[in-house]
This record gives C-alpha cells, structure tokens and sequence, in this order.
C-alpha cells in the first residue's frame, strides 16, 4: 500500500530526521526554503509574462511607424506632412482619451455585458489580474483602430476633424467593441464564466472585427460623406488613379507592419509562461507552443495572400503592382487576425488567399460605386476583417478552442471542422452589431462634421495640397533643377515676390 504524500510541515518532516538532534528547527527550515523558492518562481511567472506583454505592446506601436510610413507613400507629395501629423495625433490624443475614458469603458470595474465602469481605471493597478503593460497593450490596439480610419479619409480632410473622430473613437467607439467580445464579462465574449453566447461566444482573438472593422467601417463612413477627391473620376465615372508619391515608403512601411504584427497577433495571449500539460513539468508543450503557431499562422495568411494578389492583378491588369502586393499581403494578416490561435498553418494559407479576392473584388466594386479611398483601408480591414470572423467561425480547431478557452469540452468550434454552426452564428452576430455600432456612432459623427462644415478641405485647398495651404510649406524641398526634369507644381501663392509652390 502506498504511503501518503508528504506535506510541507514539521510533523510531517520530523520523522525522516529522527537522527538530527535538532529536527524541528531543521524541517523548519528546509519548509521555509521551499516556501520561499516557490515564491520566486511565482515571481519569476508574473515577471515573464509581464516582460512578453510589454515586449508585444511595443511591437504593436511599432505598427504606427509602419501606418507612417504607408500612409505618407499612398498619398501625393503635396499631402504628406497633413497625413504623417494626423499618425502623430492617432497616437497622442488616444493615449490621453484611452487612459481618461477609453480603458475604463472597456475593462473597468466592477462592469455589466454592455459597458464597463469607473473612470480612470488604472486607479487600482497593479494586481495580479491588471498591470500596466496590460493598459499599454491595450492602448497601441486602441490607436491601431484609430490609424486605420485615417487613411480612408486622407487628402481632403480638415485636420479639425482628425482631432475629433480621433478623439471619439478611441474614448468611446472602439472600447465599448472591445468590452463587448474582449472583456470577461462581454456579452460576446468567449472568457465569460456562463450564458456564452450561441454556448460558444465570439473567438475575435486579435481582432479582426473589434479592431480592423471598427477602424474600416468607420473609415468607410468618413469617406462615403466626403466623396471622392477632385480627379479620382472622370466626368463619364471612369475611375482614374491618383497615385502615391513613393512606392518605397509604402514597401518600408508594409514590412514595419508586418513585424508588428508578431506582436498583434501572438502578444494577445497576454501570458506565455502556461503549460498545457496534466503537471507542472511534465510536458513540453503549453501556451509558448501556441504562441509559435500563431506566428507561423500569421505568416502564412500574409504570404499567401500577398503571392495570390501578384498573381491575381497581373492576370486583371497586366502588370506586377508592387502597391497591391503590399496591400494584398495586409488583407491576409487583418483576416487571420481573428483566428490565427485556433486554426491549423494549412487553413491560415486559405484564409489567406480567400482574403486577397475579397480585397481585389471590394476595390472592384469601390471603383464601380465612385467610392475613394486612397489606402483602400475600408475595403482591406473591413472586408477582409470580415470575411476573417467568418473563416474562424469555419476553420477553429477543436483542441486549439479548448486549450485557449477552456470550459465545456463540447465547446462548439468550426463548421467545417466538425463543431457545428453556433460558433459561426456567434460571428456572424459580431459582423451585424460591428456594422450597426460604427455606423450610428461614427456615421454620425461625420455626418455633423459635414454639416457644420468641418470635414472636407475647400476644393481650392485641395488642389493646392494641404501641406502648403494648412501646414505651413511641403514636406520636400525641390530645386528648380528638379522642376525643369519633371516635377510637377502650380503656384499657390505669392507675396513679397515669394513664390510658394504646390507639388501636383
């Protein structure tokens, strides 16, 4: 028969060391010693992945860079200060609005499904479930949305409105979505304790829904209220393109994304040091090893999707388009984004090609509709965040759902793999409250603009270029060298014989 195992006391000790004239003091000790060595690795655990979290809230703002960088190649020289500033201001006025408002709304406490409490959440940080790089994170998330919008509605907008939908969504629109489908206790949320919805909740685990079409439907607003810029369509409707002034930034900036996307995708696991195994050392597989996959799912979408894309408009248009590749390669990582945890690398390389022919046919039917957007950034995060709810709610692995999210083991997972339809029903609910969510809210809040007239630049201003009419000169300084070998400008204005020029 067995013995029973022993526990860390002094009773329980003192016989093994019946020979010491002093076993008490000495079980004791060694029971201390063990209590304080399993105290530090407990430590060691809140260290790590604290440490992982922040090294990934870093990355994410990396992505704004790379926002900067894509942004100011998109668009024409003559606009380039007006777009790189509008980057600088997603970032400065959502970190203030996220910290006075946004957090709060998301995960304050105590909270209902609907919305959470308590302004200045941060007031009871840290603790063990709450630390600061968990805000941080949460905050390159929230400016990400923010940034998104931006290029839906670039080289016509008042930089006042900046301000203001910047403002709005990052302190109302987007955290109220993100306690939703994010938060222990949304109403979509897969982590909650009872009452899942469709018994499954959303499994939005990056956000291809809460981030990317939030950003883009938003961004799809702002544009259909503006219109399209001066010279996107011809009289008869054909669309003509207006091309970017610097294919480099935008290829620059592509890659600064995709980089900060390991940080996106696998950091929203929030804590690595987790093991899967049945006890403490016994396996060498745990929540690392979903870390690695979600990489590597990540990848494959992108890359999928980018070679899909080169291919696909070479037969369409007849050429190789370095821009497409880029965006084609966004629209893969913006629909994994959703389920890069729960599916296997060959599903992550359907999901992306599935992506690259929603983006291709959005920005066809766009053309058709008179709808401008100079980043196709409505079409790419909208559409393709999108139809990424929908592949995870196809896709989802069985084990990878219950690994992640535990409870019930007949947890409902993808249609196609067998888990039936409620997961998918859970996404497609998602979609409809997105879609009617950022519309009443930030259609709105356009549409206001519009009418007190804050939204759209003179048509004189935009012709001109908004660096020269609104920020003070253009980003690039040409010679009249340069000028006479083909660059084009218009005078804008002149005083004291002082010709300032206007970059076409």
């Amino acid at each position: 028969m067995a013995s029973p195992p022993l526990s860390c006391s002094a009773s329980d000790l003192i016989p093994l060391l019946s020979s010491t004239a002093n076993a008490t003091a000495a079980a004791e000790f060694i029971c201390t010693r063990f209590e304080t060595i399993s105290g530090k690795f407990t430590d060691a655990s809140y260290a790590i992945d604290n440490t992982y979290l922040l090294f990934s809230a870093y990355l994410v703002f990396a992505m704004q860079l790379g926002f900067a960088m894509l942004c100011a190649g998109s668009v024409r020289a003559k606009n380039t200060m007006n777009i790189m500033l509008t980057n600088v201001i997603d970032a400065a006025a959502g970190g203030l609005f996220y910290y006075l408002f946004g957090f709060a709304f998301a995960y304050g406490s105590p909270s209902n499904p609907f919305i959470g409490k308590h302004f200045f959440a941060m007031s009871g940080f840290p603790k063990a479930t709450f630390d600061y790089p968990y805000f941080l994170y949460q905050w390159t998330f929230a400016i990400a949305a923010a940034g998104i919008t931006s290029g839906s509605i670039a080289e016509r907008t008042q930089f006042v409105a900046y301000l203001i939908y910047s403002s709005f969504l990052t302190g109302l629109v987007y955290p109220i979505v993100s306690h939703w489908f994010w938060s222990s206790d949304g109403w979509g949320s897969p982590a909650r304790a009872e009452n899942l919805l469709f018994q499954s909740g959303v499994i939005d685990f990056a956000g291809s829904g809460v981030v990317h079409m939030v950003g883009g439907i938003a961004g799809l607003w702002g544009a259909l209220i503006e219109g399209p810029r001066i010279g996107r369509f011809e009289n008869r409707g054909k669309p003509v393109t207006l091309r970017g002034h610097s294919a480099t930034l935008v290829v620059l900036g592509t890659f600064l994304l995709w980089f900060g996307w390991y940080g996106f995708n696998p950091g929203s696991f929030a804590i690595i040091n987790k093991s899967y195994g049945s006890a403490p050392g016994s396996s060498f597989y745990g929540q690392w090893s979903a870390v690695g996959r979600t990489a590597v799912t990540t990848t494959l979408a992108g890359c999928t999707a980018a070679l899909t894309t080169l291919f696909g408009k070479r037969l369409i248009d007849g050429y190789w388009n370095v821009t497409d590749v880029c965006n084609g390669l966004l629209g893969g990582f913006a629909a994994i984004t959703g389920g890069c945890s729960v599916v296997e690398p060959w599903a992550a390389v359907i999901c992306g090609f599935v992506a690259a022919w929603v983006l291709m046919g959005f920005n066809k039917l766009a053309d058709k509709l008179k709808y401008d957007d100079p980043l196709e950034a409505a079409q790419l995060h909208g559409g393709c965040g999108a139809w990424g709810i929908i592949f995870t709610g196809l896709f989802a692995d069985k084990t990878y759902v219950s690994e992640i999210f535990g409870g019930e083991p007949n947890r409902p997972y993808g249609l196609l793999m067998g888990g039936g339809w409620r997961l998918l029903a859970a996404h497609v609910v998602q979609i409809v409250v997105i879609v009617g969510w950022v519309s009443v809210t930030m259609g709105t809040l356009f549409f206001v603009l519009h009418k007190l007239e804050l939204l759209r630049i003179p048509s004189e201003d935009e012709i001109a270029g908004m660096d020269p009419t609104s920020h003070g000169g253009l980003a690039y300084m040409y010679t009249e060298e340069e000028i006479k070998n083909g660059i084009m400008v218009r005078e804008v204005g002149r005083e004291n014989d002082h010709v300032e020029l206007g970059v076409l």
